[in-house]
């Protein structure tokens, strides 16, 4: 069946849908909800029998949902509608909600619905719940919904209030003074609800230094106090932690609000430079075991004889100072006393290459840029180049660009099965890329799907990247029993009788791709091409990046994705 997609971008929720409802064989093409003539257009050309909208801002056309059924996603109950559905559901603390996949009609969010799926609701942020437990249940509902219409036997419930399953209700748009801090009376866990529901976007407005930021990226604190409510007592590793009435909480990344300027998050002590300096650094070492709660992106955990470094980078983003720190933990990692290292990753994304903000904030975004590549390939070298251990990535959430190849440095490669891979970077502005891909990539994959792979700009399911050799397996469990699963599989490397040999023969072929062509002439032939993308004459690097960091509108959909275009 021909489906086109009508979205605001090509986000996760779209990703996943595009690729089961490929792998069932629909044809799919998608156009961005630019405007109602592009939309009409794209209709037109592709002439579907069915429209999905995966992730919309406004509503559809009537002239486009009168003559081709089109089903809305709406990150909500049965019956909920208006906009902020998954923000109000965090503000009012439910404990179950879920996906309504609904006909479009003249009224927003009232159409007969096809499907629906429900979730517990996780304590966790909303950009969080929407990459894991939205995404499942909205992948579920639009599945069911597509097998239903194309059946031509199923017949849709209109939306009835009177029905007792039926427990969502209508609700305006969340404002920021619903969402607005009260630093002298709001504890932490109030605060933290605030900020969790507005995270991703578009945070919750608040004053630093007698200038209006946006919060986003909180977490608690167990130990930390301060004397006046808001304050801010403590900085870490770009993170500051802020004084609330019975404790204290840590705010990772902020958003400058100015008049006229879409603006972009940056780490909390990036944004408010020159205001810390007299606020305390507190560090916490990684290797150090800490139970309680406060912020730390980097950390190890010893079980016998494996070591487990997690690195949870906001949004998968990795700047200089967090490669180098990575790098270090990861170094001192190799001096314990391990036979297996796992590379976790972070909850959310496992990694995703550079900080294109924190670039784009540079006085030299080329520099920036080309210091960045560097430190990863810096942390990537680490990794290939490791002689005394067996390495594992573990990847529990989305890997896209640079992190696809570092997660490829490791031995072994694991992977959920509702990972979305994204291993090219030429979508930013045709980037070349680094992170030894040219010597990683064509040995599990070959030359020529190394090339369809970084040219073709599509994502991948672990299963496809299972089958085409990319990754070494992938499991279909949730993050805990997948964390258990890489534990067994670590243990048993362990406990290999062969491990000595194993370990001999890991040694021994890296001694022989070095002889054959070393890391670094791979390392050099890739930076030439990035210091073109970052120095030379076409722009097209900086013009993506901007685009990407101030999340401009687009103003036309890539003919990658636009298949009737």
């Amino acid at each position: 069946m021909k489906i086109l997609f009508i979205t605001h971008s090509f986000n996760s929720l779209a990703q996943r849908l595009f690729i089961e409802l490929t792998q069932c064989n629909h044809e799919i093409s998608i156009e961005f909800d630019i405007n109602d003539a592009v939309t009409i257009q794209a209709v037109e050309l592709y002439q579907p029998s069915l429209i999905i909208a995966p992730f919309l801002k406004r509503a559809l056309p009537e002239e486009v949902w009168q003559k081709t059924p089109c089903f809305i996603v709406h990150p909500g109950i049965v019956g909920d509608r208006g906009p902020s559905a998954l923000d109000w559901a965090i503000m009012q603390e439910r404990q179950e909600w879920g996906v309504t996949v609904l006909q479009a009609n003249a009224e927003m969010d009232a159409g007969d619905i096809w499907a629906s799926e429900t979730f517990p609701m996780r304590y966790a942020a909303k950009s969080s719940l929407y990459r894991h437990e939205v995404v499942g249940a909205a992948t579920r509902a639009v599945l069911t919904a597509v097998a239903r219409f194309q059946s031509g036997k199923f017949k849709p419930l209109s939306l009835d209030y009177s029905r007792p399953e039926v427990l969502g209700q209508q609700h305006v748009p969340i404002r920021q003074s619903d969402r607005k801090i009260n630093w002298a009376e709001d504890n932490a866990a109030i605060i933290l609800k605030k900020i969790r529901a507005a995270d991703g976007f578009p945070g919750v407005l608040d004053s630093l230094f007698d200038t209006s930021y946006y919060l986003f990226d909180a977490c608690a604190e167990d130990v930390l106090h301060g004397v006046q409510p808001g304050e801010i007592i403590a900085k870490r590793y770009g993170a500051i932690c802020r004084a609330t009435v019975d404790g204290a909480i840590w705010v990772g990344h902020l958003k400058r609000k100015v008049a006229g300027d879409p603006g972009f998050k940056l780490s909390a002590t990036l944004a408010l430079k020159g205001h810390l300096d007299c606020v305390p650094e507190i560090p916490l070492d990684p290797f150090v075991i800490y139970c309680g709660q406060t912020y730390r992106d980097i950390w190890f955990e010893q079980k016998d004889d494996v070591g487990y470094l997690y690195f949870n980078f906001y949004n998968g983003a990795m700047d200089v100072e967090q490669c180098h720190r990575l790098r270090d933990a990861y170094l001192a990692a190799t001096h314990r006393d391990v036979r297996v290292i796992v590379l976790m990753g972070g909850a959310d994304f496992w990694a995703n290459g550079i900080h294109l903000n924190h670039i784009e904030q540079a006085v030299s975004p080329a520099d920036e840029s080309w210091r960045n590549i560097n430190a990863m390939n810096d942390l990537a070298q680490a990794i290939i180049t490791t002689s005394k251990q067996i390495t594992i990535a573990a990847i529990q959430s989305n890997v896209g660009a640079g992190g696809v190849f570092l997660s490829l440095a490791a031995d072994y490669v694991y992977a959920r099965d509702d990972v979305i891979f994204n291993p090219h970077y030429k979508s930013m502005g045709n980037l070349y890329g680094s992170e030894y891909w040219t010597y990683l990539l064509p040995r599990r994959v070959g030359k020529l799907k190394a090339e369809s792979l970084t040219q073709n700009r599509l994502p991948i399911s672990a299963a496809h990247a299972r089958d085409i050799g990319l990754i070494d397996n992938c499991f279909l469990l949730n993050q805990g029993d997948f964390t258990k699963k890489i534990e067994k599989l670590a243990v048993a490397v362990t406990q290999d009788p062969n491990y000595t040999t194993h370990l001999q023969k890991k040694v021994l072929l890296r001694q022989q791709d070095e002889q054959e062509k070393p890391l670094q002439t791979y390392r050099d032939e890739e930076l030439r091409h990035m210091q073109l993308n970052f120095y030379g004459f076409d722009p097209s690097y900086h013009v993506a990046r901007y685009h990407f960091v101030h999340k401009i509108p687009h103003a036309w959909t890539p003919r990658y994705l636009a298949r009737h275009r």
